[in-house]
């Protein structure tokens, strides 16, 4: 019995022919001699591993099923029921399996490896926005140390009551695009703020955009299109505020993207981070114009991951999360906000695939 179409499992050996070609490569002396050479041969071979050894798994068990079928009928009956169960055994892994295969075939995206420019932005609500502002940082940070990323401030303009107007980081780590992309989009908190004498329930929003980090040579910007201002960084007052011109404005004149940096002392720094956002945003912008001009695949999808789209709800009240795109509510806020996002990410992450995998069917 083949659980694998022959249209997949055509393609399947051609990735493990390239897979053992890379392997090949990796032990020419060529290639060890050239470090950009090899690492680009070992990063595909690593990327191709999952889905070899996969492949390989359901390889192995349709041959125990073939091989046990031959002993379904023989005469020793305690080695028919052995054979039988094992046959079984096998039938209820490979489904599985080939599921996992289909999403591993699918195309990949090539900013899942990358680094990540986080922006936070308080939306309605005031002061308790800016609160909450905080409280997700706190939150995306703490999940990004958990899986021992680093982390980085590149600008924030904090409140007196210890909240964030808006704050950005840069998050340092293999996949994390990967494992945050679709947490772009407005997060929406209800809970009784400190400052309600009433006790009454507070609705606020807080805007997340998650931008892969982009590298200069995939973006070229011309020194000529910038305008770059300087200025006296400003902050919630006392020593926070900066008496030199050392914060940093940077105008993209044809996009009309405005960055501006103030949290180092130094001007180069500031303008350092303030090019690495720009770039971020421009690489954003022009991902986004991509995926306009491909309209069906993107509303085949459970949510767009649309700066304006509400994507969650926080309800402090009744300790409950809710994610709009996957129609998924768990009751675990207080772990969310420790930053162990792992109960809810992957869920969100097949949900696309599962989406992006009913897109390819469609289309085939």
């Amino acid at each position: 019995m083949a659980f694998l179409d022959p249209e997949l499992k055509k393609k399947l050996l051609g990735v493990e022919k390239r897979y053992h070609d890379l392997e090949r490569s990796l032990a020419e002396p060529e290639v060890l001699s050239d470090t950009e050479r090899y690492q680009k041969v070992a990063k595909e071979h690593s990327d191709l591993s999952e889905t070899v050894e996969v492949f390989r798994r359901i390889v192995k068990l349709e041959d125990d099923i073939e091989a046990n079928q031959e002993l379904v009928d023989d005469n020793d009956q305690e080695l028919a029921e052995m054979a039988q169960d094992e046959i079984e055994a096998a039938e209820e892994q490979i489904p599985e399996l080939v599921e996992r295969l289909r999403v591993l075939m699918l195309p990949k995206d090539p900013n899942d490896d990358k680094n990540v420019i986080l922006e936070i932005r308080a939306g309605t609500g005031g002061d308790e926005a800016a609160l909450f502002a905080a409280d997700l940082l706190r939150m995306y940070l703490r999940f990004a140390e958990l899986r021992g990323w680093k982390h980085e401030t590149m600008d924030s303009h904090p409140t007196d009551s210890g909240g964030f107007k808006e704050v950005i980081e840069l998050i340092n780590g293999k996949g994390a695009y990967s494992w945050l992309k679709y947490e772009s989009g407005v997060h929406r908190v209800q809970r009784v703020p400190a400052t309600e004498s009433q006790g009454r329930i507070h609705t606020s929003a807080v805007t997340v955009a998650v931008m892969p980090e982009a590298e200069e040579v995939e973006l070229d910007i011309n020194p000529d299109d910038l305008r770059i201002d300087v200025f006296r960084s400003s902050g919630p007052g006392g020593q926070h505020v900066n008496k030199t011109e050392s914060a940093v404005r940077i105008t993209h004149i044809p996009s009309g993207v405005v960055v501006s940096c103030q949290d180092e002392k130094s001007q180069h720094k500031n303008k350092a981070k303030a090019m690495k956002v720009l770039r971020a945003r421009l690489y954003d912008q022009m991902l986004a114009e991509q995926a306009a001009e491909q309209a069906a695949t993107r509303r085949s999808m459970v949510g767009s991951g649309d700066r304006s789209e509400r994507i969650r709800t926080y309800n402090y009240p009744q300790n409950r999360v809710t994610d709009h795109r996957a129609n998924l509510t768990v009751y675990k806020l207080e772990l969310l906000m420790a930053g162990e996002m792992d109960y809810l990410l992957p869920e969100l992450i097949q949900q696309f695939q599962a989406e992006a995998l009913k897109a390819e069917a469609d289309a085939a």
